[in-house]
């Protein structure tokens, strides 16, 4: 038996990693305090030179949490939506569409005098 085998009998392939940090150089990191609504705090370790989000899910409530350092993000303010009469207003007057009205109204009589 080799000492290969005898390294890993007793063991399941993939479950353990038999690697180690030594003589190994870590990229910089930094690590990020959030507390969610709920008041949990936590700790998130990223890469030093990562651009650092204001908000992060929480790891025991899944509520968003708030970097301990940060401030909210200002909601911005978007236009209400255009609704149909808003785009029809901008196409034509009250006038024209009374015109249009009167003319539909005309043939939709005309209509029900000839099947009666």
């Amino acid at each position: 038996m080799t000492m290969a085998e005898r390294a890993l009998r007793g063991t399941r392939l993939g479950a353990t990693s038999y690697e180690n940090d030594r003589n190994t150089d870590l990229a910089p990191r930094q690590e990020v305090d959030y507390t969610c609504t709920k008041g949990h705090r936590f700790t998130v370790t990223l890469a030093a030179e990562a651009e650092v989000p204001i908000t992060w899910e929480c790891r025991n409530c899944g509520a968003t949490a708030l970097r301990v350092d940060g401030e909210l993000p200002q909601t911005k303010k978007g236009k209400p939506p255009r609704t149909h009469w808003d785009m029809l207003m901008e196409r034509r007057t009250l006038e024209d569409l009374e015109e249009v009205l009167a003319e539909r109204l005309e043939i939709l009589r005309a209509g029900r005098k000839k099947s009666a």
